[in-house]
Order: C-alpha cells, then structure tokens, then sequence
C-alpha cells in the first residue's frame, strides 16, 4: 500500500514580524504538501493557519548546534530525525551552527543566507527564489483571523464607540528608530483625521514604542491599543478605514490582512521592503542619499528623509486616498471600491522613478 503521509519538514527562522510577513508564501508553498514545523518566535502562530505549527527557535536542541559537538548528543539528534528536511534561513555565517545542523540531519538540510547584500530583490522574492519559486504559488497571503479575535475586536469596537466612524490606525514605531517619522507628525495626522474628517484614532504601541518613549502625547489624545496578541492587531487592522505608518512589521501585516496602507519609507528601500498587499501605496520624499545603507542610517546627522516630509504634505497624499476609497461594512465582511492604482500613483507622486515600478508591479 503506497504510504500517502506527507513528509515533515523544519523551518528555521530567526526574523521579525516584517521579515516573517515576506516568509509566510514560502510556508504556504511548503505546507501544501508536508507537515510543517516553524521555529520562530512562537507569538507568529496567530498569523499562520493552524496546520502550520510554530515553536520557539530558542529551544535547546536549536541552541546546542551553536556548540561544537552539539549534535552528538541523543536530544538533538532525536530533534531532528523525523524530519525529512530542513530549511535554515538561521546561522548561514557561522561555520559551528552550519557544520552541526548538518551533522544532526545529515544529507536534508539546505541553509540560506538571511538576507543578501546589496539585493534590489523584495524579500519576499528572495525566500521564494530560495526554493525554486518564482512567485507566489497561492497568490495570496492568506492571514487567518480566529474567532477569539474577532470577538476581542468587537469588543473593543463597542467599547470606543466606533461602529458609526471611520477609523485611522496608526503604528509610530519600527525595529529601528531611525525609520521612524516623527512622533509629533504622526499627532498631526491623527488631529486632522479627527477634527477634519471626523473620525477615530486606534494608536498601536508595542512593547518596543513604550519602552522607548515618546509617545505620551498620541497615547493620551486617542484610542491607545497597547501590546497587542498579533491575532487582535490582525483582527483590528483588518476594519480598519485606513491604516498608516513606518516601514515596519506592523504595515507588512496590515498590508497582507487587506487593509488599506499607506506606508512611509524613509532610509530603508521599498523596493525590496514594500509592503505587499491589494490596497498598499508607499509614500517616499525623494531626498537624493535615500535609501542608504543600515550604517549610513544609524549614523545619519540629519534623516531628511524623514524630518524634512512635513505632516502637511503627507496630508495632502491622504486625502485623495480617503476621497477614492469606499469602506462598506455588512455581516460576511468587508466591500472596497475605488481605484487602487490611482492611490499608488497619488502616494508616489514625489518619487516617479518608483511609482512606475510600483504601478508595474
């Protein structure tokens, strides 16, 4: 009798919500036919469907292959053995982690660089490519939104009293300070979409943004939604009006849930870092140094990029975004309409260069 049981396959992957984002149509790919097991930061199972299962990378029969002679113990090699292959986008640089991975799964390991140097690729593209996928196979990044979530999100609808208002999400913070807009514009945005279009204000703030600082003024004027399960900030952004913020993990998923994004890119590259979705348009200032390199940015005397793209010329990309899209809610979901193309041109129109690859895309 032929054994139809699918394969089961290890994931290795040390990234970010952003970079795991750009993963999830490489796991999509791979759990159409094999069991999948992710290693990961295990808060990323609230955003992958429940037949991919996600641990925590920071587990010990992981943590021993950085150990010369790591995978001569039984735990590891135990670990690794039902697996008949396994995909690390982990420890491609350092010659103990590679020589041990191997060792513990000899003969089904293929190891990948986290990222490429000096790529133009999107990052999507790059995990894809490392499998011998072109593109997307399902087309779609398929974030589910669980029940639990979905309740929590109403909840909280009810309790703001949001159901008659249009509401902007914002999300002031990224991994990187230095990808930030100002705190101070994002206020700004927040003032005209309350007092000018008469609507309500959901600010996200993780765990990074209030250890950091400085965002007491955003917390305390509007809906402050502080530490969030991914699966409630899924579930929040996916009735969101509008959504808009930094190049971050947080615009990666409100990209992918389907809400409309707007994202502002300062340093970093958008053509290899765009979010990806259907309702996506990028907003860039054009300044001559940008993008530039991680080092270049950490040590940038003056992030013109950033601090010179004035609030009120961001406003003035909003509003034709806010005036061509139609938000329509009804019990089975959500209705768009309006020109997406149109908003990808509006929001780029700083940048042309861009824009043409943006509309190409």
């Amino acid at each position: 009798m032929t054994n139809l049981k699918k394969p089961r396959i290890a994931v290795l992957f040390p990234g970010a919500l952003g970079d795991f984002v750009c993963l999830i149509p490489v796991l999509h790919a791979l759990a159409d036919n094999a069991q999948l097991d992710v290693f990961a930061n295990s808060e990323f199972a609230d955003i992958v469907p429940r037949d991919i299962r996600v641990g925590a990378l920071e587990r010990y029969e992981i943590n021993r292959l950085f150990v010369p002679g790591g995978a001569l113990e039984r735990r590891v090699r135990d670990f690794f053995s039902p697996y008949q292959r396994v995909y690390s986008w982990m420890g491609s640089g350092q010659p103990v982690f590679a020589g041990q991975l191997a060792a513990a799964a000899p003969g089904r390991v293929r190891l990948f660089a986290f990222r490429v140097a000096n790529s133009t690729a999107h990052q999507t593209d790059y995990y894809l490519s490392c499998l011998g996928f072109f593109q997307n196979p399902s087309g779609t990044l398929n974030i589910p939104l669980s029940v639990e979530a979905l309740q929590w999100r109403e909840e909280f609808w009810d309790r703001h009293a949001l159901a008659e208002k249009s509401v902007l999400v914002l999300a002031p913070g990224s991994g990187a300070r230095e990808k930030n807009w100002p705190a101070a514009y994002f206020a700004t945005i927040a003032r005209w979409w309350r007092e000018r279009k008469g609507g309500a204000v959901i600010v996200l703030l993780g765990a990074a943004e209030l250890e950091r600082g400085g965002f007491d003024a955003l917390a305390v004027d509007f809906i402050s939604a502080r530490n969030l399960r991914l699966a409630q900030v899924a579930a929040l952004l996916f009735r969101a009006d509008l959504y808009f913020g930094n190049d971050s993990g947080i615009t990666h998923l409100a990209a992918a849930v389907g809400a409309p994004t707007v994202a502002l890119f300062g340093p970093s590259d958008a053509r290899r870092w765009a979010p990806r979705g259907a309702k996506v348009s990028l907003l860039r200032l054009g300044i001559a140094c940008s993008p530039c390199e991680l080092a270049v940015m950490k040590s940038c005397p003056h992030r013109k990029c950033l601090s010179e793209f004035f609030p009120e010329k961001v406003i003035g990309k909003l509003k034709p975004l806010v005036a061509e899209t139609t938000l329509t809610w009804g019990k089975t979901g959500i209705t768009v309409t309006g020109s997406h193309p149109a908003m990808k041109e509006h929001a780029l129109g700083d940048n042309p260069s861009l824009r043409d690859r943006a509309l190409a895309d």
